[in-house]
């Protein structure tokens, strides 16, 4: 097995190196990757961005927002969060056998001294029953990788600032709300662990699965990016991690419902048609009162993205309040980001 610790910070530039690797670097032996990123949210293949982040949010705190190749749910990383993944030819074990994958994760952190540590559900690892590991998985020709996360020293409060995972996904893990159901791993090993950087976590890790004593000991099996590589990688970027239609489109249409009653304001119900990641469409209706009929706004709003700032820029030079008596530009863009939602 091979290794590679990224130097970089930004998931982006991570998502792209682990895409690159696997593409592009050749050897009958799997790679681990490593890697620790700023605060971040990823979103899978499959979801629907507007569902499941709060993005006004996230873009008002700077939070990085991407997504990725592999299905599965929205992630929150941050500076205390490793990031792990393998990459290998397909064949040396099935997609989806999540068990195989993260076992030498599991057994590294159970000789680290963390107890009541398993796999749940289709691709999760927890501690008695909270979540530590998110994992999913992509395949590409004849190559494959499975990444995970590992919660060492995340800030769990941010989840729910950032997350709003569907009520049917609650419902069905029976509970009240995300940040419930996780925990981090770092007050669960044993205590002359628990004082490490989350490098420091990253580095154990790495030594404890090839079960050497030192780095200095494997240093041969590290991968080391050449000028290259990097120029190739930021190219991905550009291209897919990066790049907002990636991020924000959808290769499907889907409608959106957005309700709440606003004080002084009344019952304001907003229905959009998405289509590319973009407004196709867009109506109100409710009990509020006005002196026009919202079409001036309407139209400056279609074709644009259910972004925070974007929104506030195109509305900057209209009333509001001749549309909607009372409301304003900033209570509509968080009502038309479900942001405002009290029902």
């Amino acid at each position: 097995m091979f290794f590679h610790r990224m130097k970089s910070q930004d998931i982006r530039v991570n998502l792209a190196t682990e895409d690159y690797l696997m593409k592009n670097y050749e050897t009958e032996e799997p790679i681990l990757l490593m890697y620790i990123q700023n605060p971040c949210i990823i979103v899978g293949k499959h979801q629907n961005i507007y569902e499941e982040v709060a993005l006004g949010n996230v873009e008002e705190d700077g939070v990085v927002l991407t997504r990725r190749l592999s299905g599965g749910g929205a992630v929150y990383d941050d500076l205390g969060n490793v990031s792990f993944s393998f990459v290998m030819k397909k064949g040396r074990t099935a997609f989806g056998d999540y068990v195989t994958i993260t076992e030498p994760i599991v057994k590294a952190l159970k000789e680290m001294g963390v107890e009541d540590i398993s796999i749940n559900g289709r691709n999760d690892l927890f501690i008695k029953d909270k979540k530590i590991s998110g994992n999913a998985m992509y395949s590409k020709g004849e190559k494959m990788f499975s990444h995970g996360t590992l919660l060492y020293d995340v800030d769990l409060e941010k989840i729910k600032r950032y997350l709003t995972p569907s009520k049917e996904k609650l419902k069905t893990n029976h509970i009240q709300s995300v940040e419930a159901r996780v925990t981090n791993i770092k007050s669960h090993l044993s205590k002359k662990y628990q004082q490490m950087t989350t490098e420091e976590f990253r580095d154990e890790l790495i030594m404890r699965i090839f079960g050497v004593s030192s780095l200095e000991a494997i240093k041969e099996k590290e991968i080391k990016l050449s000028d290259e590589d990097a120029i190739n990688i930021q190219k991905r970027v550009a291209d897919i991690y990066g790049n907002q239609e990636f991020v924000y489109g959808s290769h499907q249409e889907f409608s959106l419902k957005r309700r709440a009653y606003i004080k002084n304001v009344g019952l304001v119900i907003a229905e959009l048609e998405i289509e590319a990641g973009k407004i196709k469409d867009l109506s109100f209706s409710g009990d509020y009162f006005s002196q026009e009929d919202p079409n001036e706004m309407i139209e400056a709003l279609i074709g644009k993205r259910l972004i925070f700032n974007e929104l506030m820029k195109e509305l900057e030079l209209l009333a509001i309040g001749k549309y909607f008596t009372g409301l304003s530009r900033r209570d509509l863009v968080s009502l038309l980001l479900g942001e405002y939602s009290n029902d």
